[in-house]
């Protein structure tokens, strides 16, 4: 029997709620180790304004949700996403990545909009604006005042990615998108697109977003950049000459319209002075180099391109990694045995062959023959499979194109330094990288790359042996951490945890008075309204207000109380217990209580003793003393509700308590915020007097 074989499929995008194919056959993309169609791809027909304005409406119903709410909705989608994860796999394989390379892809990419729904809950109100830096006192009584805000942009984030991460690429840019409250439209790169595809066609399968909280374009995104707002926002990881002219457009200018790019970037990665053969770092230092040749191939925009090591290390090193990637030939990405898969097609293969070419004018290929493909499985005619090549500078500071050509593919070249400052300018010439690092042992080294290259770069990784088994090495972006570089790298930053959400959002400073500031941001300010009535612990997050305060009785600090607590916790610094030392300090008259008796006699002061729904207090934030105690002075309480929030899937919340202790004379001596647990619900007293 003669096997079917398969028409490839035509890729659809997702836009105005329904699925559209282009309007034409649109081109064919190929398999990247066999040569086999999979699908083609076009966009003709769609109506660019309409997606945005599509995305636009559905925006409102984003920003209705809390930061809670949109950080859930992606925990469940991260999940949901993971359950398919061998489906992508299977068609990653088609891209030409290995399980290895997939995993980061996939699973990376899926961690990635778990890690920020994590962070989301735990760093971010249960609100739908954010409060940023303190409240600014703008007159002396404190009746005006003002306070920056964050609140989400009204237009829609368009996402214009990569084809070589198809998942992760797409992810990581619309996890803090939806965190902030906006709908993304996400334009592949077509050669990957029917990966991408897949994974928006489960997300959408799902439910678990609202209509038009994502959109994609398959295919050319046509004149969609003509119609941006200043409320919209433009993403772009590619080439700088893209990147630059997109970032020219017309309407992108005119309106001002965010635009951030991550470009081409010749990472550099030193060999310290300090790593030389048979320190651990000097082998660390030489299977970094190789993983990041190798893995996907070196088509990631984070891997080494340019490696700086002391020239007296340059042979040792060159014939460590000839060694050492002599035991990468390609082959097909489905094989167990695979170590490195193909490009991402042919046409990227004789591009990279091209750079080589550039390359090897101003310096010698020591390993690899980019003309000849030798392989560990697979057809090196049909599929786009290369061996890596690595190649030596020898005069590093003369030969611009090291500097200047990137061959996106398994390439390196090796140049040599004779003193760390040397090092650190070929660092420079790269103008601007997304990550750098240096690989020592020395405190004094790691200080100096650091300060002299951070300037230059987005992300600086230190290499040692103390690291070598929990380090995620020099290429791996990471969702804490901000990805993203200076100068050629783009200019941009993406992830970096909260940071990232707070890209698609408009700081605003707001002027007024407490009680209406108060009534904005949700948060309870000095000088807003109160209310007094039962003791505040008493109340559950049904009952409990912002304002809800508590004024107490006041307790008398004793000698006796000083000395006891010095006995009992055998703190007996001498300003509590020697009145001459005390004295001569300068911030002081005599003996003091300590800082934590107060604290915790403020606590005996506030706290309701019953069981009732305060579950826990979970600790202070900004404990500041201001006056100090002496003997004799009394304090008192102001505790007032200052911040709630319920969390969406328990059954209590967080109560962030404003709590200023003042003594006889009304001196503040003590601020600081007392965080709690508290029940959203909780018998009232009448019901248990009825028990």
């Amino acid at each position: 029997m003669t096997a079917t074989v398969q028409p490839p499929r035509r890729l659809e995008s997702y836009v105005c709620g329904g699925w559209a194919p282009g309007q034409k056959t649109g081109a064919t993309l190929l398999d990247a180790a066999t040569g086999a169609e999979v699908a083609t791809i076009d966009s003709t027909g769609i109506d660019f304004a309409d997606v945005l304005d599509h995305g636009r409406k559905a925006g409102a119903g984003l920003r209705a949700m809390s930061f809670h709410d949109r950080a859930l909705m992606l925990r469940a989608l991260g999940m949901a996403l993971m359950e398919r994860k061998e489906e992508f796999y299977t068609e990653s394989f088609r891209t030409g990545a290995t399980r290895a390379d997939g995993w980061v892809d996939i699973e990376g990419g899926i961690g990635t909009m778990l890690t920020y729904a994590s962070k989301a809950r735990r760093e971010l109100p249960n609100a739908r604006v954010l409060t940023e830096g303190e409240v600014e006192g703008l007159s002396r009584d404190g009746s005006f005042v003002a306070q920056h805000i964050l609140t989400p942009l009204q237009g829609v984030a368009v996402h214009i990615n990569a084809y070589n991460f198809p998942v992760w690429g797409m992810l990581e840019k619309i996890a803090p998108s939806l965190i902030a409250g906006m709908p993304c439209v996400v334009k592949p790169a077509s050669q990957t697109a029917y990966l991408t595809e897949l994974v928006v066609r489960r997300i959408v399968e799902t439910g678990l977003l609202p209509e038009g909280a994502i959109q994609l374009i398959c295919g050319s995104v046509g004149d969609m950049l003509d119609h941006v707002t200043g409320q919209d926002v433009v993403t772009f990881t590619g080439s700088a000459a893209t990147g630059q002219s997109l970032r020219m457009n017309a309407a992108i200018v005119r309106n001002s319209t965010r635009f951030t790019m991550e470009a081409d970037s010749l990472n550099a990665s030193i060999l310290g002075p300090d790593a030389v053969a048979g320190t651990p770092e000097f082998d660390l230092f030489v299977k970094e180099v190789a993983r990041e040749m190798t893995s996907k191939a070196g088509q990631k925009c984070t891997a080494i391109r340019r490696v700086i090591a002391p020239r007296s290390q340059v042979e040792a090193l060159i014939d460590a990694l000839r060694s050492r990637l002599a035991k990468s030939a390609p082959g097909l990405p489905a094989d167990e045995a695979t170590r490195m898969g193909a490009l991402a097609s042919l046409a990227q293969r004789e591009e990279v062959r091209a750079r080589i070419a550039e390359l090897s004018r101003v310096s010698e290929i020591v390993a690899g023959d980019p003309n000849t493909v030798t392989l560990a499985s697979g057809d090196a005619d049909a599929g786009a499979f290369l061996n890596p090549v690595l190649l030596h500078a020898a005069k590093p500071f003369s030969a611009a194109a090291v500097h200047e050509v990137e061959a996106f593919g398994p390439v390196s070249t090796v140049m040599p330094y004779d003193d760390l400052g040397e090092a650190l300018a070929l660092t420079r010439m790269g103008k601007g990288s997304l990550v750098a690092s240096v690989f020592t042992d020395d405190p004094r080294i790691a200080e100096e790359a650091v300060l002299e290259a951070a300037p230059f770069h987005g992300r600086i990784l230190i290499g040692n042996r103390a690291s070598a088994k929990t380090s995620t090495g020099h290429g791996s972006p990471l969702a804490p951490l901000v990805h993203g570089g200076p100068g050629r790298a783009g200019g941009g930053e993406e992830m970096g945890g909260m940071r990232g959400v707070k890209h698609y959002m408009q700081r605003t400073a707001v002027q007024g008075t407490p009680r209406l500031l108060s009534a904005v941001t949700g948060r309870w300010l000095d000088g807003a309204e109160v209310r007094s009535d039962i003791h505040p612990f008493r109340k559950s997050l049904e009952d409990l207000r912002i304002g809800d305060q508590l004024i107490t009785a006041a307790r008398q600090v004793t000698q006796e109380d000083v000395e006891h607590f010095a006995e009992f916790t055998g703190d007996t610094f001498y300003a509590h217990m020697d009145e001459a030392a005390a004295k001569a300090n300068p911030f002081f008259d005599g003996r003091v209580a300590h800082g934590y008796l107060i604290a915790s006699f403020a606590a005996g002061l506030f706290v309701e003793p019953n069981p009732g729904p305060v579950l826990a207090n979970y600790g202070v934030d900004n404990l500041r003393f201001l006056t100090p105690v002496y003997f004799g002075d009394t304090l008192q309480v102001r505790l007032t509700c200052k911040e709630i929030n319920p969390r969406a899937n328990a059954d209590h919340g967080e109560v962030r308590w404003d709590c200023r202790v003042t003594n006889q004379k009304g001196e503040v001596v003590a601020q600081y915020d007392v965080l709690t647990m508290v029940a959203k619900s909780w018998p009232t007293a009448a019901a248990h007097a009825a028990e």
